[in-house]
């Protein structure tokens, strides 16, 4: 029996989140929705805050931690759902969130993705003294680094509008089971090589190659706990610098075309440079993303050449989502009778 969307949560030493996650999922009145819980292995307290939503949700216990993008692929797996809700267990969902983000949806067939509007929280779950944007979809910069767009700004009642945009942050992305199965790769939808940290990126750069589009809607509102921003990068644990390095070089092999390559290679080039400047001047820790790059070479050209075999869009379109500014692109609201299909 299938339902209308599934939500897959993964959980790693989730314990200060997880249950007043679940608690927003469960308390959201869209009825045909599934919940699915990996979790890799947590040794935290998690595993017992999880045994008490048995009954409500789908729940998997890991032997060990394989990595947010492989447990996710799991996640997807067992899903039923027409529509999959990747959920991080630090997003509280306010009401009318996966309706509004499936509204949305509904606008186009060749949307694959929806983002709705983040805000930040303090990891206590307490509000911070100024509103401020967590994320209204991902953005590309012609040195290749993807933000959040309006990260860190106040919130003061802008991106009110329908926008196309390049992707949506995997905290909280309701994603097209036709998109997912169209741009899978042997059955992968995230790739597991990259363990943590810009999977969802990679996600959104293949979708775009392959034609599908992601849509923002200013009707579907959370909060969001987030640990990795541009300016703290010292304050987070080594492993996830050392996959945030290894995944900037991974996602580029797979899906850069010659094109964007040619019309921004020297913010590229810049950009590298200071990268592995810092690996080998301060942060010796993430040399070994370079290691891991080449155990992951032949894989990772194996999937370019698969991309690039499928690739639905020409090289104007591509490269005009490359700026120093988020690019949007206006998008309909959901009519009338969407709405009144999607919810009938």
């Amino acid at each position: 029996m299938s339902c209308k969307v599934s939500v897959t949560i993964v959980t790693y030493n989730s314990g200060r989140f997880i249950k007043r996650c679940l608690e927003s999922v469960l308390a959201q009145k869209f009825a045909s929705k599934e919940i699915i819980v990996i979790d890799n292995a947590s040794t935290d307290g998690t595993q017992d805050i999880l045994e008490q939503f048995e009954d409500r949700c789908q729940i998997f216990y890991n032997d060990e931690n394989v990595g947010f993008a492989a447990a996710q692929n799991q996640a997807i797996s067992a899903a039923r759902g027409d529509w999959v809700l990747t959920l991080n267990p630090d997003v509280l969902l306010l009401a009318g969130f996966i309706q509004a983000l499936f509204d949305a949806g509904h606008v186009h067939s060749r949307i694959g993705s929806v983002c709705g509007k983040l805000l930040t929280i303090r990891a206590s779950f307490d509000l911070p003294d100024k509103p401020l944007v967590d994320s209204t979809g991902i953005y590309f910069t012609p040195m290749l680094r993807h933000l959040d767009r309006g990260s860190q700004e106040i919130d003061n009642g802008h991106y009110l509008n329908y926008e196309y945009v390049f992707g949506a942050t995997a905290a909280a992305a309701l994603y097209r089971r036709e998109m997912i199965e169209d741009i899978s790769i042997d059955g992968e939808f995230f790739d597991p090589d990259f363990f943590v940290y810009r999977e969802d990126a990679d996600v959104a750069w293949r979708a775009q190659l392959l034609g599908w589009r992601c849509i923002y809607t200013p009707h579907a509102r959370g909060y969001h706990v987030r640990n990795v921003l541009p300016g703290n990068r010292r304050a987070l644990p080594p492993a996830i610098n050392m996959h945030s390095v290894k995944n900037r070089f991974l996602m580029r092999i797979k899906n850069i075309t010659f094109d964007v390559y040619r019309r921004n290679l020297l913010p590229i080039l810049l950009r590298d440079l200071v990268v592995i400047g810092c690996c080998m001047v301060r942060e010796h820790t993430s040399l070994k993303a370079f290691w891991y790059l080449g155990k992951s070479w032949k894989r990772a050209i194996a999937q370019r050449r698969e991309i690039m075999a499928r690739r639905r869009v020409n090289d104007e379109y591509l490269a005009s989502w490359f700026s120093y500014h988020p690019v949007s692109r206006p998008a309909p609201r959901p009519t009338a009778r969407v709405v009144r299909a999607t919810r009938g």
